[in-house]
């Protein structure tokens, strides 16, 4: 049987385990929470996103084809031999004086400036490739941002919910012994404890929110193990300046230069004007030169020919692929047209907003929000001294919550909106 000394150090050992996995947990759990400003989280993302990565790929595919695109066809060489002499019953007699054998070469020419034209098509392909590439970077950081802003005032709020839950645990603790005492209400103590309920509640479905912007942002930095806490000094939303200083016409021409979506467009329309003009060339037939020498299997032996070969365009010129790249240029041109009034709506649009979010902000105190944290502190202090009721108190609390939360919402807005802007631009001119 096992003696009491062993138990007692089984259990101390067991429990000393217990303890250093405990304080190994919340070490890993603090190295695998981080800080991040949105500097730090756009160098993140440029590194390491996937998906962008992926992307740069066909740049460097499209500009792989440019090379291809210049390169000359090869020539063609033959070779035909004797396979069998009967007359001196001799395999491959190939020799000078009595086998046979023929020798032609052959190059294609391509004629009315196919190479170059095809060039051209690979470089505008190129052009495209990397439009697509900004175009996609230009969403994705847009994307990144805009769950930026977004968590970090969520998490503004969840912290003003905390400071609430935490005075009111510490009410709620102190009107159970005064309950049991019979000093307050039963009445009294099911209400704040009903208050505090209430914010739990509202607490954890702005954590579940906050959980859903993480995993986006953790998927755009593509790191999974690492719990983002969005970080901004003080004074970065005071030193945005005003939309209304930048007229809305100077933007709308910043977006014409800066949109890749739009400079996509207008090099597929280009890319449609270089095919027409290669279709059009392609029914040029192109031109084979050869030369050839026969042993003695000609006229004379050691016979040599120049051979001259071209496609006689009688059938097939080309008449299908070049009304196909004219109607493709038609319809691009739509297109064209369509995002350049796409782009302009967008950038008005999100100009609009931005200056009423800015306008609705002016008219808010910057001084609001410490004077209502410190009255709550005040209310607080008041309702423990008995100065004030419960329901005093209770009303002030939910006035406070929901002024915080406007706040919070208004400049989370704000700072969409001028997200939002940026993106219509396809340049960051504001926030930086």
């Amino acid at each position: 049987m096992p003696s009491k000394d062993f138990n007692v150090a089984s259990l101390y050992r067991f429990l000393t385990c217990c303890l250093f996995l405990l304080i190994a947990g919340i070490s890993a759990n603090a190295q695998d929470t981080l800080h991040l400003t949105i500097q730090d989280a756009e160098k993140q993302f440029l590194d390491r996103n996937l998906q962008l990565l992926a992307e740069k790929y066909n740049v460097s595919i499209a500009k792989a084809q440019i090379i291809q695109a210049r390169l000359y066809n090869n020539p063609n060489l033959t070779l035909s031999g004797n396979i069998y002499n009967p007359d001196r019953k001799k395999f491959f007699d190939i020799s000078n004086q009595t086998g046979q054998y023929e020798v032609g070469i052959q190059q294609l020419i391509s004629l009315a400036g196919k190479r170059n034209k095809q060039v051209q098509l690979a470089r505008t392909n190129a052009d495209m490739a990397e439009n697509a590439f900004f175009d996609l970077l230009r969403t994705l950081r847009f994307t990144l941002r805009s769950n930026f802003y977004q968590a970090y005032y969520l998490q503004s709020s969840m912290n003003a919910y905390g400071e609430q839950i935490a005075t009111l645990e510490k009410m709620d603790a102190a009107y159970k012994d005064l309950q049991q005492k019979g000093l307050v209400t039963l009445k009294d103590a099911v209400r704040l404890r009903s208050l505090l309920y209430s914010l739990r509640a509202e607490r954890t479905n702005m954590q579940n929110q906050l959980n859903d912007q993480e995993a986006e942002l953790q998927l755009l930095l593509q790191n999974n193990h690492t719990w983002f806490v969005p970080d901004m000094p003080d004074n970065a939303v005071e030193g945005i300046p005003e939309i209304r200083q930048t007229s809305l016409a100077s933007l709308v021409d910043s977006a014409y230069v800066n949109r890749q979506d739009l400079l996509l467009a207008q090099n597929s329309l280009q890319y449609n004007q270089q095919n027409y003009s290669l279709q059009k060339a392609m029914a040029v037939p192109d031109l084979t030169l050869g030369a050839n020498f026969d042993k003695r299997g000609s006229f004379v032996n050691n016979a040599t020919f120049l051979n001259m070969g071209i496609d006689l365009p009688f059938f097939n010129r080309n008449q299908g692929n070049i009304k196909a790249a004219k109607f493709s240029i038609d319809q691009t041109k739509l297109l064209v047209q369509q995002q350049t009034q796409a782009v302009e709506n967008e950038v008005q649009t999100a100009y609009v907003k931005a200056v009423n979010t800015d306008k609705m902000l002016e008219s808010v105190d910057p001084a609001f929000r410490g004077q209502f944290e410190q009255l709550l502190r005040s209310i607080t202090d008041n309702f423990m001294k008995k100065n004030i009721s419960l329901l005093e108190l209770t009303d002030f609390y939910d006035s406070y919550k929901e002024n915080i939360l406007q706040l919070n919402q208004l400049q989370n807005a704000r700072m969409q909106a001028i997200e939002t802007l940026n993106f219509a631009i396809g340049k960051t001119l504001f926030n930086k």
